[in-house]
This record gives C-alpha cells, structure tokens and sequence, in this order.
C-alpha cells in the first residue's frame, strides 16, 4: 500500500516498533543539528540589508493609478433615481 494514507500508518507504526517510540523525533533531532546556515533569524540586520537590495533592483513596476469608469446616464422624464443606481 506504497502512496496512501493507510500504508503511511503502517509504515510509521513498523518503524517505531523496530526503532523504539522516539524514531521520528531522533531523525528530526539530527537533521536539525546539520544546519550550518544560522539563517536570518541569528542577523536581523543583515535580513534588513538583504531586503532593502532586493527592493531596489525589484522587475515590478511602480503600481499604475487605477481608472474608474463612469457611465453617463441619460436622464429622461421616465428615468428615476432607483434606475440610475441600477445601472451605476
């Protein structure tokens, strides 16, 4: 059952009867302490640097002003306002 979520059950319940309850928090344990990076969260300010280069050499462009449309509205004898809030 290789793919499913019953065959993943299975397969955790095999691996900590053969390698004890604690399997899946000792691989996570040494994974973790592989990582050499330290990562941004160790140097706020270098994550502040970082990103203020970024912002600069950024391939957006500068948000364009939007536009709204305005329907002009033909007012004739018939035409009352709950008409013209309809079509607004």
């Amino acid at each position: 059952m290789a793919g499913t979520k019953n065959g993943g059950a299975k397969a955790a319940l095999t691996n900590k009867k053969k390698h004890g309850a604690d399997f899946y928090a000792r691989i996570g344990a040494m994974g973790g302490k592989k990582g050499r990076t330290g990562g941004f969260a160790a140097n706020p300010e270098l994550a502040r640097i970082a990103g203020a280069k970024g912002g600069r050499i950024s391939r957006r462009g500068k948000k364009a002003a939007t536009q709204t449309n305005v329907v002009a509205i033909p007012v004739t004898q018939d035409t009352t306002q709950d008409d013209a809030q309809l079509v607004a």
